[in-house]
């Protein structure tokens, strides 16, 4: 699977750690940044990067997610959910990945560097990246209608 992964100086360590990590389960990586530490780093940029590369790698046909990380993933979560396309999910422990990825089909998760283990976040991200969307009508409705307010500013009940 292609990962497109980005930081901001709190998620440094884990972003090192996962692209290591899933580069050795043969997952191709793209980093999106930062690529040296700075305390004072704006996340924005690196997240929407990603954001757009997952956006673009699926389009054209390609299995593809990201991860954003950050201290908290908040930030990082709500910047890459201002790309078209992108479903974005504040993930903090297994069960809500898979529901990301099965229920909301979720295209990026975002994880707090600072709230979890370089173990707890490894089975966090494995989890989401393992998942698949169930294709339930009633799941695909409801992200329709989520599509259909993003493209056209409209809301379906």
């Amino acid at each position: 699977m292609e990962v497109h992964i980005a930081t901001d100086h709190a998620g440094m360590e884990l972003s090192a750690h996962l692209v290591d990590h899933l580069r050795g389960l043969g997952h191709t990586l793209i980093d999106h940044g930062p690529q040296e530490y700075d305390a004072l780093d704006d996340y924005p940029a690196f997240c929407i990067r990603a954001a757009e590369a997952v956006v673009a790698a699926r389009s054209a046909g390609r299995n593809a997610l990201a991860i954003v990380l950050g201290g908290s993933g908040n930030g990082e979560q709500i910047a890459a959910n201002k790309v078209a396309g992108v479903r974005a999910a504040l993930a903090w422990n297994h069960d809500t990945a898979v529901l990301a990825r099965e229920h909301n089909d979720a295209n990026v998760v975002a994880l707090g560097g600072r709230q979890h283990s370089l173990e707890e976040a490894t089975t966090i991200v494995e989890a989401f990246l393992g998942a698949d969307f169930t294709g339930d009508e009633r799941h695909a409705r409801r992200i329709g209608k989520i599509s259909h307010y993003e493209l056209t500013g409209e809301i379906l009940d």
